[in-house]
Parts: structure tokens; sequence; C-alpha cells
């Protein structure tokens, strides 16, 4: 039985689906005016490993995964004002860099993954709905949601209604019955997208775009949401009561996963320290996705996550030590789907995958592998590597500077080998394997 952290109960609990052939999970996505920095991915990679587990256990076939696309939102009218771009132009390029940014972490494709602008008209028959049952109130062209009309509000972060006041991102306007109330509906002017409806020339929150689209496609109860814990207030609080208050006698969401933070070098991760990237500079650097992915995966979601460069040159080398030895058609362990069935224990799983591969039990190994999304043939050009003349000269020189006791040369050589990411394997110091950050041409002029 898979078991979960559920952050509505903060409890690990069992997960039962409502229906086990019929399994919804929902992602918040990205915002799409920018591409999608380091820790944009580490909710990604999760619900990757929780829709391949899901899949394993359950059938393909019986699991749907959305994930959305923010398509209208104040930060890409305020980048389209910025560059004189069409908003049109940006989004699309932006979802773009991020389906590509994603697949290269070997995440799967989602089955759904639907953008806010094509469900406008179900956010606007909710927020109907919501003002009709006395949930929301239109207010200076604005259509707010009445926290105070949903008794539960606080239950998923568990924060009482003066704490949330006191230290959040809470938006004051005179507008406002109550300064917890939230913008279901705001209106726009000429220069800015809208659209003409019942509410009047306007676009959507953020909150009720998630709303309306996961119930079109998963129904008003459905099985997983989740995302990044700095989404668990206000954005999937304030997505939980109109949603409940819309739908009183569904459930919405049943089970909620949050992820930790990102942190750097042991720094919070920000532009001011100098330690922001995106995860497409990391793969400009030459950094392999399946190496951010192995990283990521080596500390439990739950735990903050630091990205060192010694944790990727670990993980990069074994990963080519694990590639050499991986081979097709075997059968998962147990181990590995017991330890993921665990909360998605992917360090646990991970330390599996060192057992089995100290047997040498290849095909085990790779098939163990996949179910993290590692080892897979699609990701694997990285780590090939093919007889390069350049690392046979140098190999050749540094045996002659052995036999003629030139043990500074022959020291000099195998540092430059080491920089170039290739060890050396045997005692003849013929042998050699590719290892962290193997790139023959750094011994360019060696010679």
């Amino acid at each position: 039985m898979i078991r979960l952290r559920n952050s509505l109960t903060r409890k690990v609990e069992p997960f039962e689906p409502l229906d086990p052939l019929a399994i919804g999970i929902y992602l918040c996505g990205p915002t799409v005016y920018d591409r999608a920095h380091l820790g944009n991915a580490r909710n990604v990679i999760l619900f990757d490993i929780l829709f391949r587990l899901l899949r394993h256990d359950y059938g393909a076939e019986a699991v749907t995964y959305v994930r959305n696309f923010t398509d209208v939102d104040d930060k890409i009218i305020a980048r389209a004002a910025e560059t004189g771009e069409e908003i049109d132009a940006i989004t699309a390029r932006t979802i773009r860099w991020y389906l590509d940014d994603m697949a290269a972490l070997g995440t799967l494709t989602p089955t759904e993954m639907p953008r806010a602008t094509d469900y406008i008209g179900q956010m606007v028959e909710m927020i109907e709905g919501l003002i009709a049952s006395g949930h929301a109130y239109k207010a200076d062209g604005h259509v707010l949601f009445s926290v105070a009309s949903f008794a539960g509000y606080g239950r998923l972060s568990g924060r009482s209604v003066d704490d949330m006041i006191a230290g959040a991102r809470v938006e004051v306007a005179p507008y406002k019955r109550d300064p917890m109330d939230f913008v279901l509906w705001k209106p726009s002017s000429d220069e800015e997208p809208g659209w003409d409806t019942s509410l009047g020339y306007g676009r959507p929150g953020w909150h009720i775009e998630c709303s309306a689209m996961s119930k079109a496609l998963l129904g008003p109860t459905f099985d997983i949401h989740g995302g990044g814990n700095d989404l668990l207030f206000p954005h999937h609080e304030n997505e939980r009561a109109q949603s409940c208050c819309a739908d009183p006698n569904a459930g919405f969401a049943r089970y909620w996963l949050h992820n930790e933070m990102l942190m750097v070098e042991g720094r919070k991760m920000s532009k001011s320290l100098g330690n922001f990237f995106t995860v497409r500079d990391l793969l400009d650097r030459g950094v392999p996705g399946e190496v951010i992915r192995f990283v990521f995966l080596s500390t439990h979601y739950s735990k903050p996550m630091d990205w060192t460069e010694e944790k990727a040159r670990e993980a990069e080398a074994t990963l080519r030590k694990w590639r050499a030895m991986a081979r097709a058609d075997g059968q998962a362990d147990e181990r590995v789907l017991d330890a993921l069935r665990d909360d998605l224990n992917t360090p646990g799983a991970i330390t599996e995958l060192h057992r089995i591969a100290k047997t040498g039990d290849g095909e085990t190994l790779a098939a163990s592998a996949a179910l993290l999304g590692l080892l897979e043939p699609a990701m694997g050009d990285w780590a090939e590597v093919s007889d390069d003349a350049r690392i046979t000269r140098v190999l050749a020189a540094r045996l002659a500077a052995r036999a003629e006791k030139d043990w500074a040369r022959a020291d000099a050589l195998r540092d430059a080998l080491l920089a170039a990411g290739v060890v050396v394997t045997d005692g003849k110091g013929r042998g050699w394997e590719a290892g962290a950050g193997f790139d023959p041409s750094r011994l360019e002029g060696v010679l």
C-alpha cells in the first residue's frame, strides 16, 4: 500500500483512491513569463515519481495527471509592458522553454496540460455560483471571495486568520469587506487582456484558475493536489476554500503533497546572493538533466534540499557506473518499490539501487532505476563514451614518463586526466573510464 504525507491531516497515511480505475492528480504549474528556476523543478520531479508509481501499481490508463499553465497574470502583463512584446508570444515561447527543460530532467508528459485562458467560461460559471450562494460579492468592479463565509478556512495551512493577516501576503484594498478576502475577478483596462462576461470586462484572479481547471478535468473531488510549500498559503488555502464552497457536497482534493524548498550551497537561492539560476543555466553549463534529477531525488521531498557542486559530481560518477552495467529486460526490485510506496522515499530507493549495483545485476538495476526515471535509454546520450585519441595520447605519454621515472611529469599528466574526468582504472595505467565532469576536450594542448 502506498502511504503519503497529507498536508491536510499532517499525517503520513494510507493512500486510498476514490476509484482505483480513475485516479486524479493535479499539480500547480508555472506562470509563463520566464525560464523555470531550479526550485520550480522540485515539485515537477516529485509528481513525476508519484505519477510513475501510481501507473505502476494501478495501471497506466488508471491515472490522470493534470499540470496547468497560468497564461494570464499580472507578471505576464508586466513583462509585456517592459519588453513591448505581445503576451501571446511571451507565453508561447515560455511554455516551449518549460516543456523542453522538464523533458531534459526526464519527466513524463502529464495527461493534461490546460492553459488558464482556455477555461475562462468555467471560471466565470464558478464565480457566478459563489456569488449566488453568498460566498462572493461584487465591489468596485471586482468580485471577491468572502473568507468569513467558509468555516474551514485555515485548516490546510494550519494558520488562524489573525496569524495570516499579521504576516501574510494580504492585499489591502478599500473595497474589501475583510482584509483576508481575495480576488476572484478583476477589471482590465483597454491595454490589458480581458474578457467580456457577466462579471464585467476583466480577467480572473490567480486562485480561481486552478479550481476551475481541476474541476473541469478531474471533477469536484479528486485524489491528490500539490506543489511547493510556498503555495500552501495563500494559493492552496484559497483554492480549497472556493472549491469547497462552490461544491459543498464534494471534497475537492483528498490528499495534499507539498515539497520543501531548495537551497544552493547551504544558502537560500536568491539573485542578491548570486546563487540564483534556472534549469537551463545548469543544462547549458553541461550538467546533464539526469544528474540534476538524481541530486533532487537524493533528498526526501519533505526536507529542504541543498544543491551543491559536490553532490552533482557524485551523482554523475554514480550514474556513469550504473549506466555501464545496466541491461534491459529485468524486473524491478520489490525493496525499491517498497521505499517509493513509503511516502515516496526516493533516498531510500537510491540506497537500494546502490545495493543492487554491488551485486552486478544490471537487469534488475535498470528496471528498478526506471521507477525513478533514471538509466532510461532516452536520457543516456550524455554518458556515452567512445575511444578518444586525445585520451590515448595522454595515457601513452604518462606511461612513457613513468618508464623514464619522470614522476613530476607523470603526476601532471595524471592530474590533467582527472581534470578531464578520465579515471585510470588499472595499475598499469592503460585502462580508463569516464568519471565526473568527463570532457576530453580539456586535454587539448596538454601535450
